[in-house]
């Protein structure tokens, strides 16, 4: 991996993390989803009409198929991963969710993609399953009705994670759509989907906006800027190392939910999540 690459990766991850803390924060639903992707339309939008004016873009069925299907991907994991925060603990949900999604996006990579892992890949891929079991309590979780959903909901964002991953991967890199059209497509059409929600239940958008204004700015414009920086790692970096090493975002998370948020178990939450970033990094490095 390119030293430019893995600074990226480093700051997107740190500000993945920072804008899951702020959504945590909110413990809104669709009508919060619906208020960030609005601020996110409107903050990139000069960036992507200098970009249509200065790049020469020539965009067929293809790739308009890629970007309606990240746009598919994207809602379904914007909605999923609120519905989880409202029900767990950032310091479960978080981790369990961006553990589970490169770990998935890596082993599916070498199918799609034809990358390759090594021995030392594989273990590290060990490593991410047995800090997630950790994470989630281990067996007393089955015990713990209250853990179980957001067990279940951590799990469900990180498949649709390495959805999104795998199908942005070759958006960027096989058909060359620009990182900033590809998510600003994409958070359009969640915003166009969401809006007849959000006009039949304006009084809760008008509530999040209110209660928490400096949360929807802040997941509006760290949310796509964090993206937008692994998606140019993934134009000359394969996402079998892009996936993994972006994950170091776990350890960040999990700080952030038992620090600021004082959410339990902090000690035992950060030692396993500190496992599943050398398990990523091995993965990486692999």
């Amino acid at each position: 991996m390119s030293p430019l690459a893995f600074v990226l990766i480093i700051i997107s991850a740190f500000m993945h993390a920072t804008w899951n803390y702020f959504a945590k924060r909110s413990e809104g639903g669709f009508a919060f989803v619906w208020l960030y992707m609005a601020v996110s339309a409107v903050i990139y939008a000069p960036l992507v009409v200098g970009l249509l004016i200065f790049q020469d873009l020539s965009l067929g069925w293809p790739e308009v198929g890629f970007i309606v299907g990240s746009t598919v991907i994207h809602l379904a994991y914007s909605l999923t991963l609120q519905k989880g925060y409202k029900i767990g603990d950032l310091s479960l949900v978080y981790p369990v969710a961006r553990g589970t999604g490169p770990m998935l996006a890596t082993i599916a990579a070498v199918f799609i993609y034809d990358e390759h892992l090594s021995i030392i890949g594989l273990i590290g891929i060990i490593f991410i399953v047995l800090s997630v079991f950790t994470l989630t309590g281990g067996l007393q979780v089955l015990k713990q009705s209250a853990s179980v959903m957001p067990l279940v909901y951590g799990i469900m964002v990180g498949v649709m994670i390495a959805g999104y991953t795998l199908l942005d991967k070759g958006a960027v890199s096989v058909l060359l759509i620009p990182p900033l059209l590809l998510i600003y497509g994409s958070i359009l059409g969640q915003l166009i989907v969401l809006t007849p929600l959000a006009r039949n239940h304006w009084k809760e958008v008008r509530y999040e906006w209110q209660n928490h204004r400096k949360e929807a700015l802040g997941v509006g414009i760290l949310n796509p800027l964090a993206y937008i920086l692994v998606l140019i790692a993934m134009v000359f970096t394969p996402v079998s190392h892009v996936a993994p090493v972006r994950e170091i975002s776990i350890l960040f998370g999990t700080v952030m939910g038992t620090r600021l948020l004082a959410e339990g178990f902090g000690l035992r939450r950060i030692a396993a999540a500190g496992v599943m970033v050398v398990g990523v990094i091995m993965v990486a490095l692999s």
